[in-house]
């Protein structure tokens, strides 16, 4: 798939189908995620790739099974979230989050090597170590988009992350960004109607 058809296609996915994906597919998904730019040329980042069912199983256990229609009102006022279609995406989004990797054939859960406090940083170049791995994540993205399979993104809420490191013990000085769904994504899968951007009202030449 050419590079801008994977930039194009590329979606979040929240349905999958029932099929695993084979262990050089998902290689080949992880070495483009090493492939991304990083801030200190060291790519200190490791992933864990989750294929056991149990294990995902305890893994998501600490994740809410869904939403009341009540409690989903209350996060949209909490969040201010005014935009007919980001409330839209968002009542599609948060009742899914833990069937959504559930259904996922693969969990990946990247991790970076903490130098700095990424959660208490001193100044904004404290947090280029967590910027370049979410260059590393979106290369997963469009590998996976190349492949044809889709994904779906959860950051850690609460101590998601420190529950994580229980289950699948990786080391302190590692930091979690996020889980990773990957599969085949269903016929059927909802796609959600993204804003509408043209290109030309973003695009400031010389100055703003």
């Amino acid at each position: 798939m050419e590079v801008f058809e994977a930039i194009e296609k590329r979606r979040t996915v929240r349905e999958f189908e029932n099929e695993s994906i084979s262990q050089e597919i998902i290689e080949k998904i992880i070495n483009a995620g090493l492939q991304a730019p990083t801030n200190d040329h060291m790519r200190d980042w490791h992933y864990i790739v989750i294929r056991d069912k149990n294990k995902t199983l305890k893994l998501l256990d600490i994740i809410p099974k869904g939403i009341s229609d009540e409690d989903m009102e209350q996060l949209i006022k909490d969040w201010n979230l005014k935009d007919s279609e980001q409330q839209s995406c968002y009542r599609n989004a948060v009742p899914k989050q833990q069937k959504m990797l559930l259904e996922a054939s693969v969990i990946v859960i990247p991790l970076l090597k903490q130098k700095t406090d990424i959660l208490h940083p001193d100044n904004i170049s404290h947090l280029n170590g967590f910027a370049s791995i979410w260059c590393s994540i979106e290369n997963i993205f469009l590998a996976s988009t190349a492949e044809g399979y889709g994904c779906a993104l959860r950051v850690p809420l609460g101590n998601e992350g420190e529950y994580a490191r229980e289950v699948l013990g990786f080391p302190n000085d590692y930091f979690m960004p996020c889980f990773i769904g990957i599969g085949r994504p269903k016929a059927d899968a909802d796609v959600v109607k993204q804003k509408d951007i043209t290109v030309k009202d973003r695009i400031h030449w010389d100055i703003w």
